[in-house]
């Protein structure tokens, strides 16, 4: 009986059935001239069937049963590669039977496998491998491990594979001995950048979920054995360090090398490479190098010139631990070499420019030690270097050294200041710059609308919405572009969501289709009723805050582009646009709907796109589109209007109001009264403090904090401003909110909202800024930087945003919030002290960690902000000395530093009764020094 005739037909069949041991038996059944000449159709046909065809559409996916083709048909390992490396081909990988593959190996008696498994491995990804596709590959390559490429997808994978062999019986150190691929790998982990993470193998110690790495011990052990080369190993491991990656992928190669425990006699070979990790190196790295260089030295091999050098690159770290053994060790070098002594003494006087008092005042005791050893020249040279000293510490130098004192009165220390690099005066900040131009085509628009589906904008947003009213009105074509654009995102332009990013690419996916064809339109709404509100009376506030306005100016958007022109409209539909009064509102409109002069219809431009970056909109401008819209007889969109008038900037040339004052349209005549009465009233806002609950969010009773600190915001006066009113209202609970980002916008979206009111929108993202340093959550953090460039005064809202911000758990924050102390401290209004009473009840009871914040502070010195950061420091000590948190020896250290460079003689509430305390500790050491410098 004739065997069926193998066809790319019956292939794609059976494969997409998986039947591969009928693929299997077709594939055997065939010569091998047969099977050659069936590869030219299994190569067409797999190039024209991939994911474009549909393959998971159509039944299982059948890539599998078209790779036992593939091996079975193709006469070399080049164009088995090429196929099998294809993407669609690869995700099956781990998916072939290996019965049937090896079946057919062993049938064709194929030579070229190990070539196979090379081109095969160089095709893996260099990060997410997954461990059926690599040890698919790796069978491959089992006979001959030596031809396996050193590449990170391989490695990775061996490496992962290793880990996952240990089993009750089966240990690390086996699994990495009995691989045939340890002598070809080994050496590439090593060799490799990022492949430390590789070797931690998370792993149940058998209490805890563990991810100390282990492969270091199992190295180490084979060392031990002999299995593995000694000396390799260990130079391996040096370079490795010396070549440097992220910390944490350094972990395991320090632990090799403590695992390893060299000898001097082995690390003398590499002290040069020890001196320059300890000069450069991360801190866990650079305390590895300086017990190797002090165990060389100790045995009388490290040349002295080696340590000098080495120390004065380590001495201005800033890891104090790392200088403060550096400078014992300098001591016990100059006392074991008198005649060197000189040297070395200058050497440790490079710890005179640290940043900190203590190890200055560690430097300046160790040399005092040795002063009457030293020759005249170099005393001169050290009292010379001791002019770089802080705090109380010049005046104890002058004595050491028998000069002149420096002066200590305030008016010279005034006049030293600009010395410092923490006394200068803060340049004023730049204002904002202006939004780039309008977008001019159909086809740029469509550009820009991809941009923003990948990468939301305050500034994208605006452009989009200006150009989908203005290029039609203009007679642009825009249908063309834009058609395109629906059809390849439709999923983020048609997935209706409720709120945030969803709802707002949904929203702009129903205002394209409804200016692409009028009758897809929505109908009109009831514009801020449709919003979510909450409060009641004359207090309600809309869901979501400043952020949710950008949704709500899509949806009008939408409602109304493809509105006949306003000429066109009866006064019925004008009066349908109308949008009401929220419910229970005790503010009114300035027009009613039945107004026979208020027409609104196809809008020829947009009122509310913003001038400036931040949002803010100069009232020429405003005025200027006014104007226009008053010659061609349509009124501005409500909501798009109130908008622009609480973008406009608060200070109005003369010339401006004069010339609105004759307008003559609604919302002309709205805006005239807008500038005289000088725009939206700001709020009053006053400080909350909330009290976690037990039990809330199923926490097990205990609240994940304690205590949070909120403002609240109440209108000081009735609003004539649908959106303003329910934005400048704000109540919060008794109870901190834990998930604050429920309704929250991209930040600049937000703070684009009211930019001449920044402490309204702090008020209203606050706890999202609060939860950066109690809940160390992360990323919000730059919205402080866009609040310090608004306009409008600042309250309890603003600082303590910035408070919070500077304790904020993660480093890009509190640089953020960095930003924005400095921005703020080169404004007109004060900001020091009222960000330092914060700070000092946030951190006394731990609210806000100490620590965290001293870091930001000491950056805003280094920045030239020493007089709002001794406003801060003064006003948050009397809050923080009773109750001593972590890291107020710290904080203390910077003030008198601070202190210094301003020439301060405060007296700071609880300063002398903390220094008139018995004791040696620090924090009693860095108390009296305040007090020295204080009492001049």
């Amino acid at each position: 009986m004739t065997a069926e005739i193998l066809t790319w037909e019956t292939l794609d069949r059976l494969a997409r059935r998986s039947q591969h041991a009928a693929i299997t038996r077709h594939v055997l059944a065939m010569s091998e001239p047969e099977r050659v000449a069936f590869a030219a159709q299994v190569e067409t046909g797999i190039r024209k069937t991939g994911r474009g065809d549909d393959w998971w559409g159509r039944g299982a996916n059948p890539g599998a049963g078209f790779a036992l083709a593939v091996i079975g048909c193709m006469p070399s390992a080049a164009r088995a590669a090429a196929l099998l490396a294809r993407r669609d081909m690869r995700e099956e990988w781990g998916h072939i039977p290996a019965a049937q593959f090896r079946s057919i190996v062993e049938a064709r008696e194929i030579p070229w496998m190990a070539d196979l498994g090379a081109r095969l491995a160089e095709k893996l990804p260099a990060k997410e491998v997954w461990s059926s596709a690599w040890q698919f590959v790796a069978a491959l390559l089992d006979a001959t491990p030596e031809l396996a490429p050193r590449t990170e997808g391989f490695v990775r994978g061996w490496l992962d594979d290793v880990h996952t062999r240990i089993g009750r019986a089966r240990s690390l150190t086996t699994s990495f001995r009995e691989s045939p691929f340890l002598d070809a790998l080994l050496p590439a982990v090593f060799e490799i950048d990022g492949l430390g993470n590789a070797l931690t193998g998370d792993h149940w110690n058998g209490a805890v979920w563990s991810t100390t790495p282990r492969s270091p011990g199992a190295i180490a052990t084979l060392v031990a054995e002999g299995r593995l080369d000694r000396a390799t190993v260990y130079a391996a491991t040096v370079d490795r360090l010396v070549r440097g990656d992220r910390p944490a992928m350094l972990r395991p190669f320090v632990m090799l090398h403590d695992a390893l425990e060299p000898s001097a006699d082995e690390m003398a070979v590499h002290t040069h490479d020890y001196a320059r990790l300890l000069a450069e190196a991360p801190s866990a790295i650079a305390g590895l190098a300086q017990r190797a260089l002090r165990a060389i030295d100790d045995a009388g091999r490290l040349d002295m010139e080696t340590l000098i050098e080495a120390s004065a690159a380590t001495l201005l770290r800033t890891e104090k631990g790392l200088v403060k053994t550096q400078l014992t060790w300098l001591e016990k070098a100059a006392r074991r070499s008198p005649d060197r002594a000189a040297e070395v003494l200058e050497t440790a006087a490079v710890a005179f420019g640290h940043p900190t008092l203590d190890v200055q005042e560690r430097a300046l005791t160790l040399i005092g030690r040795h002063v009457s050893r030293l020759d005249a020249g170099t005393a001169a040279r050290l009292a010379d270097a001791a002019g770089t000293l802080g705090g109380d510490l010049p005046a104890r130098a002058a004595r050491m050294f028998g000069v002149a004192a420096p002066t200590a009165s305030p008016t010279a220390a005034s006049a030293s200041a600009s010395a410092d690099p923490g006394a200068g005066a803060l340049a004023p900040p730049a204002p904002a710059a202006a939004m780039p131009p309008p977008i001019a085509s159909g086809a740029e628009l469509a550009t820009e609308i991809v941009t923003l589906l990948h990468d939301e904008t305050a500034v994208g947003w605006e452009r989009v919405l200006a150009a989908l009213v203005a290029l039609p009105g203009a007679g642009v074509p825009v249908a063309d572009s834009l058609r395109p654009v629906l059809d390849r995102h439709e999923y983020k332009l048609t997935n209706d969501g409720w709120h945030g990013e969803g709802l707002r690419t949904s929203l702009l996916g129903k205002a394209i289709r409804a200016l692409l064809d009028p009758a897809a339109a929505p109908a009109p709404s009831d514009g801020i009723r449709d919003a979510w509100l909450f409060g009641s009376g004359s207090k309600q506030s809309l869901r979501g805050g400043p952020g949710s306005v950008l949704e709500l100016r899509i949806r009008e958007l939408a409602e109304r582009v493809s509105l006949a022109p306003a000429g066109d409209l009866t006064t019925a539909s004008a009066r349908l646009a109308e949008p009401p009064l929220p419910s229970g509102g005790s503010h009114r409109p300035h027009t009613q709907p039945s107004d026979p002069c208020l027409r609104y219809g196809r809008a020829g431009e947009l009122m509310s796109t913003p001038t400036r970056v931040n949002g803010s909109l100069d009232p020429a401008v405003l005025l200027a589109r006014l104007i226009r819209a008053e010659a061609a007889g349509w009124e501005p969109w409500p909501i798009d209007f109130e908008q622009a008038l609480l973008r406009v900037e608060r200070d109005a040339d003369p010339a401006v109001v004069t010339a609105a004052a004759d307008l003559t349209s609604v919302a002309g005549r709205r805006f005239a009264t807008w500038l005289k009465e000088g725009g939206l009233p700001d709020p009053v806002s006053t400080r909350r403090s909330q009290t976690g609950k037990d039990g809330r969010y199923e926490y097990g009773g205990t609240p994940p904090l304690k205590r949070r600190v909120v403002a609240q915001l109440e209108q000081s006066q009735p609003v004539d401003h649908l959106l303003g009113a329910v934005l400048v209202n704000l109540t919060r609970s008794n109870v901190p909110t834990y998930y604050p980002r429920d309704f929250s916008a991209p930040v600049d979206v937000t703070t684009a909202v009211l930019p001449q009111h920044r402490e309204v929108t702090a008020a209203w993202v606050l706890p999202v800024i609060a939860s950066l340093a109690d809940m160390d959550d992360r990323g919000d953090g730059p919205v402080l930087a866009l609040l310090a460039e608004c306009a409008g005064p600042i309250g309890p809202a603003m600082t303590l945003a910035v408070a919070y911000g500077l304790g904020s758990r993660h480093e890009p924050d509190r640089l953020s919030a960095l930003d924005a102390f400095l921005i703020l401290a080169a404004g007109s209004e004060p900001i020091g002290a009222g960000v330092g009473a914060e700070l000092g009840d946030l951190c006394a009871d731990g609210m806000v960690k100490l620590t965290r914040v001293i870091p930001s502070l000491t950056d805003a010195y280094r920045a030239g902000a020493a007089r709002p950061l001794w406003e801060l420091l003064t006003a948050a000590l009397p809050a923080l000395l009773p109750v001593a948190p972590r890291g107020l020896p710290d904080l203390l250290e910077l003030a008198t530093q601070v202190a210094g460079a301003v020439g301060a003689r405060d007296q700071v509430p609880g300063l002398a009764e903390v220094a008139a305390k018995p004791g040696s500790t620090r924090l009693l050491k860095e108390a009296r020094r305040l007090r020295t410098v204080l009492g001049g």
